[in-house]
């Protein structure tokens, strides 16, 4: 029963802690769209987005108004365009990126993901003209959003694709030079990528979905600090536990926007994401979190074992909450939309090499890390290689969403404003090549632990 004293407590997680729902995501999937004829194929597209989530943008204000919870971002995921597109007689699906874009803004989401390729194991012929064309289609669209699985436990990693990565990087920073590379910041590279994940740069439809689904992200880093702050020299086991009850809350705020949106727009209810998902204001941190815990910053030796306990506890947690958990579900690491995480780079004491370790540990990867504008495709695509084979060995989801700003230099910073915020750059150790590693390319073969049938 839903008592005064559980509608005063998310009232004030709400109002002072920074509690929030951050997406409201529609996943559409367009293989019925499918058509020779990439003119046809966009028309078909447009018009399947464009009626199939009319009513999002409205629906989520409707609930955020009748309810008081705050829903930052409505969005829409598609089925993988190098999928959905690859009937089509062409050599370049900017034309489709465009049509993504244009869908977007005409039903009024921030942002639409799925100009994606999976590609762990090797390409097809769609899968090489949607890589081909990412860093063309980010420059020339706003709101689009791509993706590009190419390793998992089963499959190992498709180290050609892992030397490409570098290069469209590497380009899409050259196309978007004006905007500090904004484009890769709406480009993600996965090992194990769900295919229900709502939150971007990194959502698509995945294949196994159904026709179209409602689903949710959660987020409240901050509501987990203000829970920790009462527990000063708590032992873990109450520190754990205390973090488990708070992400059952939040998460129930997430489940009740998810059903409710999903009965509204006729639609069914995917999936709960239960992460922790940081902003750049102040008191809304994964940094601020570890540091509650007795960390006098985060960075110091014993973070990656705070942050996995933040991560095994919210889970938990959440999952009492919902029966659907899915997406990536966990603590989030982005350093530009984390304010901990910035002071933590520009004091010295996080490196790459620690956020790295920390990944081990933690909800997806390296996230939104703004690098020297001369790190080379080579050093890029190692760094990518290194967290696939995170991903790969400990059968999680792992990613790398880097950004070589052009012209910047470690000690500057780069300011993308909104969600994506600002990121001091980050040192990368590249004196010594990985030239010669990357290029052998091939597949690095799937782990031993792969062979679970």
């Amino acid at each position: 029963m839903i008592t005064i004293d559980n509608i005063l407590e998310t009232n004030r997680m709400i109002t002072e802690n920074k509690l929030d729902v951050r997406t409201i995501t529609m996943g559409i999937s367009l293989r019925d769209c499918a058509h020779p004829n990439i003119d046809q194929f966009c028309r078909n597209v447009y018009d399947k987005i464009t009626k199939s989530a009319e009513f999002l943008v409205k629906t989520g204000e409707d609930i955020e108004a009748q309810y008081g919870i705050p829903i930052i971002h409505k969005r829409i995921s598609v089925t993988p365009i190098a999928i959905a597109a690859e009937a089509c007689k062409t050599d370049s699906y900017v034309p489709v990126a465009e049509t993504l874009d244009k869908a977007a803004k005409a039903v009024g989401v921030n942002f639409i993901g799925g100009f994606s390729a999976l590609v762990e194991k090797g390409f097809t012929n769609g899968d090489k003209i949607l890589l081909d064309s990412i860093p063309q289609a980010l420059a020339t669209t706003d709101v689009v959003c791509s993706s590009v699985n190419l390793g998992s436990t089963k499959a190992g990693i498709n180290m050609d694709c892992v030397r490409q990565m570098g290069e469209i990087i590497k380009r899409t920073a050259e196309l978007t030079r004006d905007q500090d590379a904004l484009g890769c910041a709406k480009l993600v590279v996965f090992a194990n990528a769900p295919g229900d994940n709502p939150f971007m740069a990194g959502a698509f439809h995945g294949v196994s979905e159904a026709e179209k689904v409602v689903s949710v992200g959660v987020s409240g880093p901050g509501v987990v600090k203000h829970a920790l702050e009462d527990l000063k020299g708590a032992d873990f086991t109450e520190v754990a536990e205390t973090i488990k009850k708070t992400a059952f809350k939040i998460t129930r705020v997430g489940q009740l926007v998810a059903r409710e949106a999903s009965r509204r727009l006729g639609v069914p209810f995917g999936i709960i994401d239960l992460s922790l998902a940081p902003t750049p204001a102040v008191g809304d941190s994964v940094a601020n979190v570890l540091e509650e815990m007795g960390l006098e910053r985060c960075g110091a030796p014993g973070t990656t074992a705070a942050l996995a306990l933040l991560n095994d506890a919210v889970k938990k947690g959440g999952l009492m909450a919902s029966s659907h958990v899915g997406g990536l579900s966990g603590a989030f690491i982005p350093v530009s939309e984390d304010q901990g995480m910035i002071e933590a780079i520009e004091c010295g004491s996080l490196s790459i090499e620690k956020l790295e370790a920390m990944t081990c540990v933690c909800s997806v990867g390296l996230d939104m890390i703004a690098v020297e504008g001369d790190t080379t495709a080579a050093t890029i695509s190692g760094i990518i290689a290194d967290e696939a084979a995170i991903g790969m060995i400990n059968n999680k989801t792992t990613a790398v969403r880097v950004i070589p700003v052009p012209g910047k230099k470690v000690g500057e910073s780069v300011e993308f404003g909104g969600l994506l915020g600002r990121c001091p750059i980050v040192k990368v150790r590249n004196n010594w090549s990985s030239e010669a590693f990357i290029a052998r390319g091939g597949r690095i073969p799937a782990p031993i632990r792969s062979l679970t049938n």
